[in-house]
């Protein structure tokens, strides 16, 4: 399963192609198509006539199919990420202490997605349709993200100190050598781990509501006491706002604890798979 990158703050970002893009022109098609066929019934007559009329229908169901067409795509490029998709589907939806469905992480999530990653496959073809279909777009998200089957998330324990041990073994299952750190003094890291001369310092939270900034916090202080090269805060929750643009300033990377089992952190400490 692709690692989540700690990449972003999926604030509410413009889209890319919010400028102005000219549509393709159904009149001018049509007018041409118009034009051309006469210029052929001329010489060859009523044939030329008929096949007139069938290239102007042509045109026209073409220009009515755009949306359909354009949903297709997206369809597509959602498809290719559809595992990633489902895991940050995961992470950003939770329920509240009143039993209250909290997805406004998640429907961040997707506009971050449609507008960084779709739109920018799509180009300007389509561009028209952009803001008439993106309610639309993002529905074929959701369902791309909705149809993957994850692993089960009851498998986390819900205790803090299980929760710390399970994470360092799914670290162990990726190669790292790891060491729990002391219940206490631990300055904010949980967890430990070396491999091939890096060392990662683990903030590991076991909660029923998104991560802040405190635990961002920690873990950078920790990077330093422990002398580490990188640090992350692990979680079966989310992350706030807050929390993903102080940890896009600090380097913490933010992860979940299903990307444990088969992390790999890049030089310049990204998530890797």
């Amino acid at each position: 399963m692709p690692s989540p990158s700690a990449r972003h703050g999926p604030s509410a970002a413009p889209a890319p192609h919010e400028g102005p893009a000219r549509p393709p022109s159904l009149v001018a098609r049509l007018f041409w198509t118009g034009v051309a066929g006469s210029a052929l019934a001329f010489w060859y007559g009523p044939a030329a006539f008929a096949g007139t009329g069938f290239g102007l229908a042509a045109v026209l169901a073409r220009h009515l199919d755009r949306p359909r067409r354009l949903r297709r795509r997206v369809r597509r490029i959602a498809r290719r990420h559809e595992e990633t998709l489902a895991l940050r589907r995961r992470q950003e939806r939770f329920e509240d202490a009143y039993g209250t469905l909290i997805e406004d992480g998640w429907l961040r999530e997707c506009a971050y997605f449609l507008d960084r990653t779709v739109l920018p496959q799509l180009g300007t073809r389509h561009a028209d349709l952009f803001l008439r279909e993106r309610p639309r777009m993002l529905a074929i998200i959701e369902a791309a993200a909705a149809e993957i089957d994850l692993p089960d998330e009851d498998e986390a324990p819900e205790d803090g100190i299980a929760y710390e041990r399970f994470c360092a073994e799914r670290l162990a299952r990726a190669g790292w050598r790891t060491h729990r750190t002391p219940a206490s003094g631990d300055q904010g890291a949980d967890v430990v781990a070396d491999r091939d001369g890096l060392r990662l310092v683990v903030q590991c939270k076991r909660l029923g509501r998104p991560v802040g900034n405190a635990a961002v916090q920690e873990a950078a202080a920790a990077l330093r006491y422990w002398e580490g090269d990188r640090a992350a805060v692990v979680t079966n929750a989310g992350f706030t706002p807050a929390a993903r643009r102080l940890a896009a300033a600090t380097g913490v990377l933010l992860l979940h604890h299903d990307a444990l089992a088969e992390l790999e952190v890049e030089d310049d400490g990204r998530p890797g798979g």
